[in-house]
């Protein structure tokens, strides 16, 4: 029975891994909002009644489309953030630089699941709660190196104060979080990352078109400001 119920399992990974793959081509081919469960099976050679058991709406396909590319692009910042080796591997300007560029080389790499979790709404879709700790990834390696930095004491706050509206925000999102940094980081933490996505946005996008030429040195450069932003020390 073990020997059965595991070619049972296998089987079932295999054709849900069928059916994402297909799914992710419509994508790259149609975009998130003429994703159709009826198409996916056409093309596998399925009756819908049968994709149906392993994914009973088009959002719950959605769902685990948008969880497997928030966790890929957060497995690449984790990764880059833990290979780094040699006397600068600790420095927290390297290792803030190492996720970015990830995060960038995984947006370049897979441009339409990146605009699946962070370009336009998919019309009538709701994301549930199974999103937010993927989608949370990215962020927690940044809050990682800055926390990191804070208890080594090489953090330097920037002077300039922020409203109390934005800074009571940050420590709500940091009780959330179970982060224990003072709030004005935090509240720069949070545009830090609204702002690394804005860029790879823009570069994905095409708004930097006959803008930006020089895609990898604005990038790296505009990174480090980031760093600084929170209180990072970079080479300038």
């Amino acid at each position: 029975m073990t020997a059965i119920r595991g070619a049972r399992e296998r089987a079932r990974s295999e054709i849900t891994a069928a059916i994402k793959d297909e799914a992710r081509r419509q994508l790259a081919a149609e975009g998130a909002a003429k994703l159709s469960l009826r198409a996916v099976a056409r093309e596998l050679g399925m009756v819908s009644s049968a994709l149906y058991r392993y994914f009973p709406s088009r959002d719950d396909l959605l769902t685990a489309l948008i969880v497997d590319a928030y966790n890929a692009v957060g497995e690449a910042a984790e990764d880059a953030r833990d290979g780094l080796r040699g006397p600068a591997a600790d420095r927290p300007d390297v290792r803030w630089s190492a996720i970015c560029a990830a995060v960038r080389d995984w947006a370049l790499a897979h441009p339409h699941e990146y605009a699946l979790i962070y370009g336009s709404p998919v019309p009538g879709y709701r994301a549930p709660r199974a999103t937010t700790e993927p989608a949370a990834r990215v962020g927690l390696a940044l809050i990682g190196v800055v926390r990191d930095a804070h208890a080594a004491g090489v953090l330097k706050e920037p002077a300039e104060p922020l409203p109390d509206a934005v800074v009571g925000d940050a420590l709500t999102l940091g009780a959330e979080l179970g982060v224990e940094l003072p709030g004005p980081v935090l509240a720069r933490l949070v545009g830090a990352w609204a702002q690394l996505f804005g860029l790879l946005s823009f570069e994905l996008f095409g708004q930097f078109n006959r803008v930006v030429e020089a895609r990898t040195e604005f990038f790296e450069q505009s990174v480090l400001q980031l760093a600084r932003g929170v209180g990072i020390a970079t080479p300038r």
